[in-house]
């Protein structure tokens, strides 16, 4: 499991969704709420957070595993999100303006070579980490982590 040095205060009982969950999520179109995340036991969030989301047989496997955990805990089924085609963090040739805007914003810049050296988990986590409906305590730390700042 890849877990980012910014989620070290929640991966230990995986309170929280990881970035690698999130990623997933948004690749099998489910919306989870964190209130129905926090039910699932350890061991399937442990689960969840392991379990493969590549492959179309994969993604199908993991949306119904989800769905089956938001059932059995709310009774009723999650969500869905439209999934892209083609993602923004699937795309190194062009950093998201918005992404561009909040690094600007610490006084900092983000070169085409650096979001091209990044993992596509790391720029899945720099955007959402990056858009204003999110906290955004985690850009900065994962800047940092990813050594952009």
């Amino acid at each position: 499991m890849t877990f980012f040095e910014f989620e070290a205060d929640f991966v230990d009982n995986l309170r929280c969704i990881p970035m690698q969950v999130r990623l997933k999520l948004d690749t099998c179109g489910i919306k989870l709420k964190l209130a129905d995340w926090t039910h699932f036991s350890e061991a399937e969030r442990q689960a969840i957070a392991l379990q493969p989301c590549i492959t179309t047989t994969e993604i199908q496997a993991y949306r119904q595993r989800l769905q089956t955990f938001v059932q059995k805990y709310t009774g009723s089924q999650a969500k869905d999100l439209a999934v892209e085609a083609y993602p923004e963090w699937m795309d190194d040739t062009n950093i998201p303006i918005s992404l561009q805007a909040k690094v600007q914003e610490l006084g900092a810049g983000l070169t085409i070579q650096q979001w091209q050296a990044l993992t596509p988990l790391q720029r899945f986590a720099l955007i959402k980490l990056s858009r204003p409906s999110h906290e955004n305590k985690n850009f900065l730390p994962a800047l940092q982590e990813f050594h952009l700042v």
